[in-house]
């Protein structure tokens, strides 16, 4: 049985809105999803390479438990494992990667596996032209914020949520996952 891991950003946890519906994705093609939340106290400044490592070692231990090369999905922070995914040659999806900070996209420019990245064009830590370089599997959501949020009736952000599961499904059956 093939196995997921997601990871979430730093407001919300492994079960929460979009990550939520994301890892049940792999759940509903078979997979073992094992939902991360956060246990030691992040450092406080979000954006330091110092949380890098933060993160690996908060995600590091749950990959050691599983078999196999799981699936990684990872909310905003969470994309900070980008290098885990890189030296274990894992696929991944990450949802609002933080490619603002010089760690991820270069993590990301050493992965082997295929990945996906899901972002929309009002969040600031999104980068339209640097997510086409780093793979050909991008999903970017005109208007959508970093919580995916866009403008206009809830419905409008439902209606992303599903894009993105199906972007998700898409991505999985092209890199035939699992």
């Amino acid at each position: 049985m093939a196995d997921a891991l997601v990871i979430p950003g730093s407001r919300n946890g492994s079960a929460a809105g979009l990550l939520e519906y994301a890892g049940d994705v792999p759940a509903f093609r078979g997979a073992s999803v094992h939902r991360h939340d956060w246990t030691a106290p992040r450092p406080p400044e979000l954006f330091e390479p110092v949380v890098e490592s933060w993160v690996c070692d908060e995600v590091r231990p749950v990959l050691d438990g599983l078999a196999g090369q799981p699936l990684l999905i990872g909310k905003s922070l969470g994309s900070f494992a980008a290098g885990l995914a890189a030296e274990r040659s894992l696929p991944a999806v990450w949802l609002t990667p933080i490619l603002s900070v010089p760690w991820v996209p270069a993590a990301l420019e050493r992965a082997t596996a295929p990945f996906l990245l899901v972002g929309g064009t009002a969040d600031k830590f999104w980068d339209r032209a640097l997510a086409r370089r780093l793979s050909p599997y991008v999903v970017e959501v005109p208007a959508a914020d970093h919580g995916m949020f866009v403008p206009g009736p809830l419905t409008d952000t439902i209606a992303v949520l599903a894009r993105v599961v199906v972007a998700i499904d898409e991505f999985l059956d092209e890199i035939g996952w699992p």
